[in-house]
């Protein structure tokens, strides 16, 4: 492999997510736009994102619609008849799986025998011993596989991760974490369940991911209870209940049917709390000045009065805003170029990926007999 020439990547799958990682190649920016427009891709207005056209060229797709076809060809980007003529193509460094659920073990282990490298979208497979197989074809073949788990890099978890770290308003003793829609499951193959479909997949390996990475370590116990609301055979609606050793406690939540919206993070901690509203990162930290001066003028609740759920007065709480950062929207792409080449660490390690794969089998088992469960790595 020539270190000076650009990195060559390939993406099987056309659809939302590929013709979104089509456009961010093409571009070099890094936006996601879904069968749209190169040209309209920016750059984001960050001084940490910079440029990916020094480094990876996207050697083109291939897609079983024509339709998609028709739209690569469209926009400048190459198309392959056939995943077998991508894998056949010795200028091709790595591939992109970007296809329904179901395809991505036979995918990823066709391209690592092909000699290419694999960056796969989440779930990377629907199994840990799935997960397993594949990691072992890499370690054969000498090819790096490497799950395309990219949030730890947004801006909101950049937030909460250093909440939590610091231990800013102190030690951290509850978290949650909603993602919230009202529009029901997708009507494409997500809502099938032979091709790994339902929100768990889609969105909980996100959230369950993100805390992972955040905690550092797995759960002692799991309970997850899912909800099939506009749809029979896949999960719409996902609750994760994650215990830690130590007393941290997680509460996760992907809905599709929620009208109203709750914050997407909340951080409670002994000396005050976090919230953030939505995407765009707006809320705030509440911060005690004081634990010994708490006495408060009771309230009227309903019918009657309460002091011990009456808030606290003004002079005893601090709000804080939220810390804010400037974060590379790249970085995965980037990291992923430089491990295959030898040069950095894989930062989205197998490892993690395995184990958010065990914590998501663990919630369906929860999930049929409606228990918590032991956890085991």
């Amino acid at each position: 492999m020539n270190m000076n020439e650009k990195f060559r990547i390939a993406i099987v799958g056309c659809g939302g997510m590929g013709s979104g990682h089509a456009v961010a190649l093409k571009s070099g920016t890094g936006e996601t736009v879904y069968m749209g427009n190169v040209s309209d891709a920016k750059m984001p207005d960050s001084a940490m994102t910079t440029h990916l056209g020094n480094l990876i060229e996207l050697a083109g797709i291939t897609d079983i619609d024509p339709l998609r076809m028709e739209w690569a060809v469209s926009q400048g980007i190459s198309v392959y008849s056939s995943y077998e003529e991508m894998l056949a193509d010795k200028k091709v460094d790595a591939i992109l799986i970007a296809t329904p659920n179901h395809l991505h073990k036979s995918m990823a282990i066709a391209a690592l025998r092909a000699g290419k490298h694999v960056l796969c979208e989440k779930p990377v497979m629907l199994s840990s011993a799935d997960l397993l197989e594949v990691m072992e074809e890499a370690k054969k073949t000498n090819r790096v596989f490497y799950p395309r788990q990219n949030r730890e890099w947004d801006e909101d978890f950049l937030i909460i991760r250093k909440i939590y770290e610091e231990e800013l308003l102190g030690k951290t003793f509850e978290i949650r974490c909603r993602i919230m829609g009202a529009r029901g499951i997708p009507g494409d193959w997500r809502s099938k369940r032979e091709f790994g479909g339902g929100m768990l997949y889609d969105w909980g390996v996100h959230i369950i991911d993100r805390i992972v990475k955040l905690v550092g370590k797995a759960p002692e116990r799991v309970f997850c209870d899912l909800k099939y609301i506009t749809n029979a055979e896949c999960d719409d609606n996902v609750f994760v209940y994650l215990t830690f050793e130590g007393g941290l406690t997680v509460r996760l939540e992907v809905d599709t049917c929620h009208f109203v919206r709750l914050p997407l993070w909340n951080l409670f901690a002994d000396h005050g709390s976090a919230e953030i509203y939505s995407w765009n990162c707006d809320g705030k930290m509440m911060r005690l000045s004081t634990w010994t001066d708490k006495d408060a003028q009771p309230i009227v609740a309903g019918s009657g009065l309460t002091k011990t759920m009456a808030p606290r007065t003004k002079d005893t709480m601090i709000e804080v805003p939220l810390p804010r950062f400037d974060f590379d929207r790249n970085a995965l792409y980037r990291n992923f170029v430089e491990t295959c080449r030898g040069k950095a660490e894989q930062i989205v390690t197998n490892e993690h990926a395995l184990r958010v794969l065990k914590i998501i089998e663990a919630c369906f088992a929860s999930a049929k007999t409606g228990n918590s469960v032991a956890f085991r790595d």
